[in-house]
């Protein structure tokens, strides 16, 4: 629970105030009403809150309801619980709530309210939502006109009251009230929905076992928003969404909102599955809660936002990338999962076939030159850099990384976050690198001309540069950078290895059993009959242990691609794609099907799999 550390002498300019607030109402406030802020008056509150700081505990001495004593115990227990200074007090037994509320009525000049004797229409509650009034500590009462009454701890929260007049299109007339109360009857009008889901949600994990951790860069507001929204109802169905999600293994969650559901998804081992519909009155406060967590701007349902969420639960943090994107029914949220304690950087456990790890391997141990990884989004591109990085990383070299974003925190690794919109582009970031002294570079992406055209400067002037690019394969890189303006005696030179990967879906071993394929099916694959007659293939059956889907956990194919002097002759005569392709074939290059099928073949992975993610070269 969070307490006021701040409060303002409001201007005298109000002077007294005497309207009451209607009917069924004056039972509930302390004082007798007052008149809605006109526009000076607004303009004049600012200026006094701007002004006036930290009030309260010489209000509660001076009105004699503590003493100075009392008030430097109250100021030393705020401070050291990060909580407000009036629920201290209250909390110390030094101060009565109703006292307390009595004084910071007299102190704003705005009437007091006794939530006890007051009943809310509930046509007036839905015009703030749960999320926006635990955030900002607030409870609509009434609505006269083009006026809302709103309860607020804080009334002096010029912030609280400038959002509520954005949302709601109302003037907002505060009145005072106890946080305590008020967070009481918070809960008591906005948890009063069945929320079966996160009933179901909570039993796969305590509360107490998640906790969201802050940046060390966070500001102090942010803290303590973030403690506020923790009364929210939704808290226990987020917590258990976030849990179960990377209990099962999940990679990203999907929350999408329709006409007449909300339809949760999860991505495991590639495949999107559905895994519940949340009741369509949790679709605002889901939204806002996972926007306030990811430090997202609630208010704004226009465009497309970006944030991060590092969830700490049983002495493991996660970190949730957050994207949302509006749609015609409301906002659909995205959370890519980046789970560090998931990750392997092992190579040898990836899959590589025994030459294309050896060649893979020499590349990455040279002193210089270029090592790219080419696939589609989702292929493990990432893991295979860092997993590449890991190998290479000694006290010895400096490595430097410009990433977008940073989607793991590696040890003795100094990673740069790239930042277009502030000018801090893949490019900028590897000018500043030349001059860092670096012996390795990873470069998130070669986007561009200029990234490209700085990577092979860096590649031929003694660093080891290893990034990605998006092609389908390994010969295509070439004809890809190119076709980007870079020159071909510079690429010839430059690169030492390209990797093109994909990942497929591995057999559940429990479920694992033979199967069969029709003639007409591996003739549309393409699939070689001698190739046929000599595998006996595999499929998963469907068990408990894999949900049903017959797959569990995912396997890397790869076509690895190394340089040699027939192939840089081939690039400087700007050869096409199917020409470097045959000779790489020819030297021992796997092509991704190629590669494929002998995963099928050991039945790690299914002729499905296989087909769905390489072409027939």
């Amino acid at each position: 629970m969070t307490v006021l550390t701040r409060v303002s002498y409001l201007p005298k300019v109000y002077g007294t105030l005497c309207l009451a607030l209607g009917e069924g109402y004056g039972a509930g406030f302390a004082d007798s009403g007052r008149q809605p802020f006109s526009h000076a008056q607004t303009r004049q509150l600012d200026m006094a809150t701007n002004v006036a700081q930290d009030r309260l505990g010489e209000l509660c001495v001076r009105e004699g309801l503590i003493t100075q004593e009392q008030l430097q115990k109250g100021l030393a227990e705020a401070r050291s619980s990060n909580t407000r200074l009036g629920i201290v007090l209250v909390k110390l037994g030094f101060v009565e709530e109703d006292e307390l509320t009595r004084a910071l009525a007299r102190q704003y000049r705005v009437p007091a309210v006794d939530l006890e004797k007051v009943q809310v229409d509930p046509r007036i509650l839905k015009l703030v939502s749960g999320d926006v009034a635990f955030k900002h500590l607030v409870l609509p009462l009434r609505r006269m006109g083009r006026t809302l009454t709103v309860a607020m701890a804080n009334p002096s929260d010029l912030g609280a009251i400038d959002d509520l007049k954005f949302i709601t299109r109302y003037e907002i007339e505060p009145v005072v009230v106890g946080e305590y109360t008020l967070r009481k009857h918070l809960d008591k009008y906005y948890d009063t929905a069945d929320d079966r889901m996160a009933d179901i949600l909570s039993d796969f994990i305590d509360d107490a076992d998640v906790e969201y951790v802050e940046d060390h860069e966070e500001e102090v507001s942010v803290a303590a928003l973030q403690e506020q929204i923790d009364a929210a109802p939704v808290v226990k169905f987020i917590n258990g969404l976030l849990t179960d999600a990377v209990l099962k293994g999940a990679s990203d969650i999907h929350i999408e909102p329709y006409e007449k559901e909300v339809r949760v998804r999860y991505r495991i081992d590639g495949a999107l599955q559905e895994v519940m519909k949340p009741p369509m009155k949790m679709k605002a406060a889901l939204t806002s809660r996972l926007k306030i967590l990811a430090d997202l701007n609630i208010a704004e349902r226009r465009v497309p936002q970006d944030g991060r969420i590092k969830l700490r639960m049983r002495k493991r943090v996660v970190d949730f990338r957050v994207s949302t994107l509006p749609v015609i029914f409301g906002e659909k949220i995205v959370l890519r999962i980046l789970d560090k304690g998931n990750l392997t950087f092992d190579l040898e456990k990836f899959g590589f076939e025994p030459k294309a790890e050896r060649d893979f391997m020499d590349a990455i141990m040279k002193p210089y030159g270029m090592v790219l990884v080419t696939g589609p989004t989702g292929s493990g591109k990432t893991t295979t850099l860092y997993s590449a990085l890991s190998k290479v990383n000694t006290e010895e070299v400096n490595i430097m990384t410009a990433e977008d974003p940073v989607e793991y925190n590696l040890h003795g690794i100094n990673q740069v976050l790239v930042r277009s919109e502030i000018g801090m582009s893949f490019a900028a970031a590897l000018r500043a690198f030349l001059r860092q002294d670096p012996n390795i570079i990873m470069v998130g992406e070669v986007r561009d001309l200029e990234t490209g055209g700085i990577s092979i400067k860096a590649a031929l002037t003694g660093h080891l540069v290893l990034s990605t690019l998006h092609t389908n394969d390994a010969p295509s890189t070439i004809t890809r950078m190119i076709d980007m303006g870079l020159e071909p005696f510079n690429v010839a030179a430059a690169l030492n290895l390209i990797t093109a990967q994909r990942l497929v879906r591995r057999i559940c071993n429990r479920c694992k059993a033979e199967t069969t394929y029709p003639e007409e099916y591996l003739r549309a694959a393409s699939i070689p009959a001698d190739y046929v007659q000599s595998t006996t293939f595999y499929k998963g059956k469907g068990c408990d242990e894999c949900n049903g889907s017959g797959y569990r956990g995912r396997q890397g194919l790869y076509e690895v691609m190394a340089m040699n002097s027939t192939l840089r002759k081939m690039i400087m005569k700007e050869a096409g794609t199917d020409e470097l392709r045959d000779q790489a074939v020819a030297d021992g290059m796997l092509t991704l099907r190629t590669d494929g099928l002998k995963k099928v073949e050991r039945g790690i992975t299914t002729l499905e799999e296989v087909v769905k993610e390489t072409a027939v070269t």
